[in-house]
């Protein structure tokens, strides 16, 4: 009963990690793994190594990476500033509230918005605005697959 019960739970984390990956509200990858250290203090740790959780807290934070350097990359190559970096953020958050029309756009309209503050150059902002925007979703399909990883991992160890 309490291995259903763990499962449930750690099912939950899953999801909840992957929604945050695509919405960026919670950070995706630790909070999967969260839900294989909630299945683990549930069940118990024996089918569970040290090595284990230090691999997939290697691939979380792998994929907190990618995301930063995409959004940087992105935003660099397209020659936005730290300030259109931080507006791509605040964008797509406000764009989670107009769904999903405002998870396309946000991005782009807080890159461009916050770099015409600063920049005054109104040709630069919407370059920077492309740039953040491309590189926030080019970074999703690797940190997928990083936590899918991650969660067939942890499949394969407790079946």
């Amino acid at each position: 009963m309490s291995s259903i019960i763990a499962m449930i739970v750690a099912l939950l984390f899953f999801l909840a990690g992957i929604a945050g990956t695509l919405v960026p509200i919670l950070p995706g990858a630790p909070v999967i793994w969260l839900g294989m250290l909630s299945y683990a203090l549930i069940v118990g740790f024996e089918q569970f190594s040290i090595s284990f959780f230090l691999a997939q807290a290697l691939l979380a934070l792998t994929v907190m990476g990618v995301d930063y350097l995409f959004a940087v990359m992105g935003s660099r190559y397209f020659g936005g500033t730290k300030a259109a970096l931080w507006g791509a953020a605040a964008g797509l958050l406000v764009g989670i509230f107009f769904f999903p029309i405002g998870l396309l756009i946000g991005p782009f309209l807080g890159a461009a918005l916050a770099d015409l503050l600063f920049r005054k150059n109104a040709g630069q902002a919407v370059k920077s605005g492309i740039g953040a925007s491309f590189g926030f979703w080019s970074a999703l399909p690797i940190k997928l697959a990083i936590e899918a990883v991650m969660i067939s991992w942890f499949i394969l160890r407790i079946f």
